[in-house]
């Protein structure tokens, strides 16, 4: 099988003991000792969830839209 090429988005936060590294578009998420092994680390788990042939299914019934992420401002 051939591989497709995917660009999807990667938001990046600093836990207490770990950076989390989440995909929106697809509910993934891992973690790392620095931001790079988290990112590496997610990306070897996006890989991983794509491979699941019930996911490539879903993924052609309704394809991926990339995430917009930006801040939110709130007052509490």
């Amino acid at each position: 099988m051939v591989a497709k090429q995917h660009v999807l988005s990667a938001v990046i936060t600093k836990g207490e003991i770990a950076f989390v590294a989440h995909c929106p578009e697809l509910g993934v998420t891992s973690q790392g000792e620095t931001e790079e092994k988290a990112i590496e680390n997610l990306r070897e788990a996006v890989e991983l969830y794509l491979e699941d042939d019930d996911v490539q299914e879903m993924l052609k019934k309704h394809p991926v839209k990339l995430a917009h992420v930006t801040p939110l401002v709130v007052l509490a």
